[in-house]
């Protein structure tokens, strides 16, 4: 027998009506990873489980250093930088 999809979806709301909030965080959590390809590609993505290498581990201690001793760096200048807007983000963002 057929699955009448507006039944469905008026069922998962019901049930989605008897959550706690923490519950609602998790499901929606759930729900954007489902419907977006790529948070679905990265949750599914194996653990990286290899140790650094030494030249990893002095990078990341100098980068920790410079942050000690430095304000961060405002994301809109990092665009500036590369030569790309918000705006491109976005729509880019928006037809994947």
């Amino acid at each position: 027998m057929p699955t009448d999809t507006a039944q469905e979806k008026q069922q998962v709301h019901q049930l989605i009506d008897r959550l706690a909030p923490s519950q609602i965080t998790a499901v929606r959590g759930l729900l954007e990873a489902m419907i977006d390809p790529v948070a679905r590609a990265i949750a599914s993505a194996p653990v990286d489980d290899k140790s650094l290498t030494a030249d990893e581990k002095k990078a990341l201690e100098e980068a920790r250093e410079w942050m000690t001793n430095n304000a961060g760096i405002p994301h809109e200048q990092v665009l500036a930088e590369l030569g790309i807007t918000q705006e491109e983000i976005d729509r880019f963002e928006e037809s994947a």
